[in-house]
């Protein structure tokens, strides 16, 4: 027996199997990233349009999604929040779904004292401290570089780290470019 498909159809696959190609580095660079209040994500259930949602994360870091009402999302990973749909989906709903979520815009990051334009920007994987500036618009002449901090929450509670150009930056990390006196 032969199966057959209309053009739609390949192109509706092909549509599909592109995005996930594309999404592939921010997948890999996101495998731990924890969801939380703040951040965008696109659910994508192939082939159920009804069951597609972009949202923002609340204070309550929760969502409501069409058939499974409402998911504590704030905490999961993005491969935990995909298992835990597919198994709510899973049965009652549809037989095999096949679940795509993707951050589509994380919540920002802040870097204050010494640099052109301080404020909060949006996090993108792989940001560095020195990335970090050049977003807000480079340092100021008395800026310096020797006297950098991050304040990041650590096991439920905020700490103040020494950081050097190369630090990795992460969401809700907050940046003091400290000044130079000579």
């Amino acid at each position: 027996m032969t199966r057959t498909c209309s053009w739609q159809q390949c192109a509706s696959l092909c549509s599909v199997l592109l995005l996930l190609v594309l999404c592939l580095p921010v997948a890999a660079a996101t495998g731990d990233y924890r969801l939380s209040s703040g951040d965008t994500i696109s659910i994508h259930v192939y082939g159920e349009d009804d069951l597609t949602l972009q949202t923002r994360l609340g204070e309550s870091g929760v969502i409501n999604y069409p058939y499974l009402g409402v998911i504590k999302v704030k905490g999961l990973t993005v491969a935990e929040l995909e298992s835990r749909i597919v198994s709510g989906l899973k049965g009652d709903y549809l037989i095999n779904p096949s679940v795509h979520i993707s951050i589509t815009e994380y919540r920002p990051f802040y870097i204050y004292g010494e640099v052109k334009a301080p404020g909060g920007y949006p996090y993108q994987p792989g940001l560095t401290v020195e990335r970090a500036v050049a977003l807000a618009g480079g340092l100021t002449e008395r800026a310096s570089i020797k006297d950098m901090t991050i304040n990041r929450i650590l096991s439920g509670q905020e700490k103040s780290i020494r950081v050097s150009m190369s630090t990795s930056v992460y969401p809700d990390d907050s940046i003091l470019i400290k000044d130079s006196f000579f």
